[in-house]
């Protein structure tokens, strides 16, 4: 298995000014590893300046947080994966929830997220995960493998992207999922990824995302098949996130 992946999603937080700072500090505190791979999702606005900020550590990866299903056209206030890649990106969020379900993002629109990144050669990150109402239903692994389905690409491409599966209902809410939640769904994940891939679907990472901090960092990362975190709240801050990735 790889070594463990380190997401930071900052959403609409950390404009350039706010970015530049960010990356200052979180440079003096964390040194480079090679242990680990660690990747920072900024809003778009502030890419420009994380890469700048990041140009002398190539150990820490840039990532945007949504591309266009297009590579290019009148599509105004989109942004595509082959711009994406020309600003630094070297991996884009696919299919969160915030854009399935704030924005209404279809499986179908996901499934074309992944192709589009695949082609501008960005690794997808493709998010899967259950809403409380799901979960209570006792429909969480029909959700999650209908969701990991939809982005699915060829076999080759399927062995390059990454995994992160966030329970709706432990975004933001304070509400995580226990290690053994964890453990569950990426098993299930993993099984899945096996049945479609063979053996090269041992080594595509599977992260957990869902209210982690610096203080549940450790025991979700212990948890079986927990091969990385997807955080976002907890990584706005340069002394927590230093606190996250050194787990």
């Amino acid at each position: 298995m790889q070594h463990p992946v380190f997401a930071a999603n900052w959403k609409m937080n950390h404009g350039p000014t706010a970015a530049r700072a960010f990356v200052t500090a979180f440079l003096e505190r964390f040194a480079p590893r090679q242990d680990r791979t660690v990747i920072l999702f900024p809003p778009a606005l502030s890419m420009a300046v994380v890469g700048w900020s990041l140009r002398d550590r190539q150990d820490i990866g840039l990532g945007v947080q949504n591309i266009s299903t297009e590579d290019k056209g009148a599509f105004t206030g989109e942004n595509s994966a082959p711009m994406a890649r020309d600003a630094g990106a070297r991996y884009a969020l696919v299919g969160h929830s915030e854009r399935r379900h704030v924005f209404g993002e279809s499986d179908e629109e996901t499934a074309k997220k992944c192709a589009a990144a695949v082609r501008s050669q960005l690794t997808p990150m493709l998010c899967v995960g259950e809403l409380l109402a799901e979960r209570e239903a006792g429909t969480t692994e029909t959700v999650v493998l209908r969701q990991l389905r939809a982005g699915q690409l060829s076999h080759d491409d399927v062995s390059t992207m990454a995994i992160a599966y966030e329970p709706v209902w432990a975004i933001g809410t304070g509400r995580t999922a226990t290690p053994q939640d964890a453990a569950a769904v990426h098993a299930t994940i993993r099984a899945a990824l096996v049945a479609l891939i063979g053996d090269r679907g041992k080594d595509v990472p599977i992260l957990y995302g869902g209210s982690v901090n610096a203080g549940n960092a450790r025991s979700l990362l212990d948890a079986p098949g927990v091969n990385g975190l997807l955080v976002g709240g907890a990584s706005l801050e340069p002394e927590g996130w230093t606190t996250i990735c050194s787990a």
